[in-house]
């Protein structure tokens, strides 16, 4: 018997996950080649877009004088941040635009993000982390969120049975705490629920840790919210409130939209989750596994845009290093590939996936699964 033969007896799919990698590779890299100036000159235009809505929207915050002109002022505002946070600035961490030329002001060693969240402590807690061992328990931190628990395979602490409710509190503020998550500071916190020698971003829970966690954090919350919260309010004297009242609602827009986005990409019945010792042993089985572990939703273009590409999720996950544009492009050919080689590809609409990730949650609140309950949690 020749060596291949033994190893596909051994390994059961092994073919047909090599089969599957050599598609995937080639697909990426026929599409690789194609990136040049149509996408550098797609995201220029886009964040001029964006900053032409935010000089908008935060004149018609100051100046409206009756609610349509304020509530249109709300929704250019949210739209400048939306794409910041997304197609714009998620794209530019991921290293998409590095190398490529006119986009210098999107590398990811210098971009700074429009929003809370810290930009180093994210790139290694999304990039390096949660891209590499997605809904691997233990590993990703991404399926525990503070007293969000997103997977059996994770321990069960009492207070997961309030994650519904925490829910929504964690959907309108999630990029505030998307910068405690990465900079450590939920770690240092003990909310959750993770014993001392299994923590997502601290060595330990020590004061030095601690300290360091804060500093992370609070080094881009201050400005950040200085600006938005205190100086362009400022600036509208007595209609302080006004300003502060519509700076809100916009932030809020833009972390409701964020998280529903995210959330419908990971977290369902049929998403796979794995054990700690999970591990692919080829590349073809690691393709597999970011497959079965995503979900992608259907929606229009305009709405695709503000979601960042992520109703792309599938095809974020196989290749993190492409423009929005991109995925959109390769969505059916990806798609056709997993039908060919029997890889399952999850897709349907936006409700649908909402609600399967909400039942998944609700249900997760209940049930300890197999991991069972972490002893000692109040």
């Amino acid at each position: 018997m020749n060596r291949s033969a033994a190893d596909a007896q051994i390994r059961p799919g092994f073919d047909r996950y090599e089969a599957f990698a050599r598609e995937l590779d080639a697909l990426k890299a026929r599409i690789t080649a194609k990136i040049g100036e149509d996408d550098a000159r797609y995201i220029r235009r886009l964040d001029a877009f964006s900053r032409v809505m935010e000089v908008v929207g935060r004149l018609l915050i100051h100046f409206s004088v009756e609610p349509v002109s304020f509530l249109v002022g709300v929704v250019s505002l949210w739209i400048h941040k939306q794409l910041q946070a997304t197609e714009i600035g998620h794209m530019a961490l991921h290293g998409v635009y590095d190398g490529l030329p006119g986009c210098e002001r999107f590398k990811a060693a210098s971009f700074r993000y429009d929003s809370p969240v810290e930009e180093t402590s994210w790139r290694r807690g999304h990039n390096e982390m949660h891209h590499t061992y997605t809904n691997i328990a233990g590993k990703d931190p991404d399926i525990r969120f503070g007293l969000m628990r997103l997977t059996d395979n994770d321990r069960y602490w009492r207070l997961n049975r309030i994650q519904v409710p925490f829910a929504f509190f964690l959907v309108p503020n999630f990029s505030l705490l998307m910068n405690l998550h990465f900079s450590g500071v939920i770690d240092s916190l003990g909310w959750n629920g993770l014993p001392p020698d299994r923590l997502d971003f601290l060595p330990d829970r020590s004061r030095a840790s601690a300290r360091r966690a804060w500093r992370t954090s609070l080094r881009k919350l201050v400005p950040y919210y200085l600006k938005n919260y205190v100086f362009f309010p400022a600036l509208a004297g007595t209609m302080f409130w006004k300003v502060l009242l519509g700076n809100w609602l916009a932030e809020t827009m833009r972390d409701v939209y964020s998280a529903l986005t995210i959330f419908c990409g990971h977290v369902s019945a049929g998403t796979r989750n794995f054990p700690a010792d999970a591990r692919a042993r080829t590349r073809g089985e690691w393709y597999a596994m970011q497959v079965e572990s995503t979900n992608d939703f259907e929606i229009g273009a305009p709405w695709s845009i503000l979601c960042g590409g992520l109703e792309r999720q599938i095809e974020h996950h196989l290749f993190p290093h492409l423009p929005c544009p991109r995925l959109r492009e390769i969505a059916p050919e990806v798609r056709a590939i997993c039908t060919r080689h029997g890889v399952e590809y999850r897709t349907g609409s936006w409700p649908a996936a909402l609600g399967g990730a909400l039942a998944h949650i609700r249900r997760l609140a209940r049930d300890g699964g197999a991991a069972g309950v972490l002893r000692g949690a109040v």
